[in-house]
């Protein structure tokens, strides 16, 4: 999934969702056959940090791994399956097992020393704070 730049809503605003989950079923189209699964994510941006919000419940902290690099995200880890005895039958399994790897290409510079990465409640935050140079900038018009 890539990060987009936000452009103002017009009138292919609609389609624009659209857009994204054909975007989304492509990539899944093409994955590695070793990847099982993807998890959800939000992303989020305001005028200081981008922010990126995924859902792993179920992992531990030590089987995520996030590195920034070349101004991409990236995410992974894997979740380790359940073991089941042979006296068990699964009737029905729709919980996703195994490795999993998210890149998100980010649209502008961030501070690399900055960023942080929590992880609550089956839920990884992770903190990317812009660049100063990335940064809105407001000039103030003077009269000449």
């Amino acid at each position: 999934m890539k990060l987009m730049q936000y452009q103002r809503p017009g009138l292919a605003w609609p389609t624009f969702g659209r857009l994204m989950n054909l975007q989304d079923e492509l990539d899944r189209l093409f994955e590695s056959p070793l990847q099982a699964w993807a998890p959800a994510l939000d992303v989020r941006e305001d005028k200081d940090a981008f922010s990126v919000r995924v859902e792993l419940p179920g992992m531990k902290r030590e089987d995520i791994v996030v590195s920034l690099q070349d101004g991409a995200l990236a995410i992974s880890g894997e979740r380790k399956s359940e073991s089941v005895g042979d006296d068990t039958e699964v009737h029905r399994q729709e919980r996703y097992y195994g490795k999993f790897f998210r890149v998100l290409t980010l649209p502008a510079a961030v501070a690399g020393d900055q960023v942080k990465a929590a992880y609550k409640d089956g839920i990884l935050t992770v903190t990317l704070p812009k660049a100063e140079e990335a940064k809105p900038k407001q000039i103030d018009v003077t009269v000449s």
